[in-house]
């Protein structure tokens, strides 16, 4: 279990059952997608910061998305609280977390890292401050993998 005093932290779902610890390699700044399967899933804009897969330690019962054939979404299946967006490599090994920073008090003041699919966000969602904006072409002709944002 991570030592919290060790430099790790601790987040929850909003009914509290399912906790997250994050011990160890993880990136404290926010990167935001407005790609479609993330506004649908979001209800406008995906969140998220990176965290190395052994870093992160999750108690209580989590349900498991399939959302595209190269990732999963993570939720509590109690209250519905979005936890964590996984990578699925060819071999069927899940990647690193993308977790949802809203779970963790300590990434309150982490800064904004680039927006994906900057050119789909909605209207009223434009996010202040000087950080790189990947369109739709830019992401999906770096990702080859990725057929597409809305399934």
């Amino acid at each position: 279990m991570a030592d919290l005093a060790q430099g790790g932290f601790e987040g929850r779902c909003l009914c509290g059952a399912v906790t997250l610890r994050v011990a160890g390699g993880h990136d404290p700044r926010i990167g935001a997608c407005h790609c479609r399967m993330c506004q649908r899933w979001s209800g406008g804009l995906f969140l998220a910061f990176a965290a190395a897969a052994d870093a992160v330690h999750v108690t209580g019962r989590t349900r498991r998305f399939r959302s595209s054939p190269f990732a999963e979404r993570g939720f509590c299946p109690v209250c519905g609280s979005h936890l964590w967006f996984r990578e699925i490599h060819e071999d069927g090994r899940p990647g690193d977390y993308e977790l949802m920073p809203g779970l963790f008090e300590a990434a309150a003041d982490w800064p904004l890292e680039s927006e994906t699919y900057a050119d789909r966000r909605f209207a009223c969602l434009d996010l202040a401050g000087d950080h790189p904006r990947i369109t739709r072409a830019d992401y999906e002709a770096a990702n080859p993998f990725i057929a597409g944002d809305d399934p």
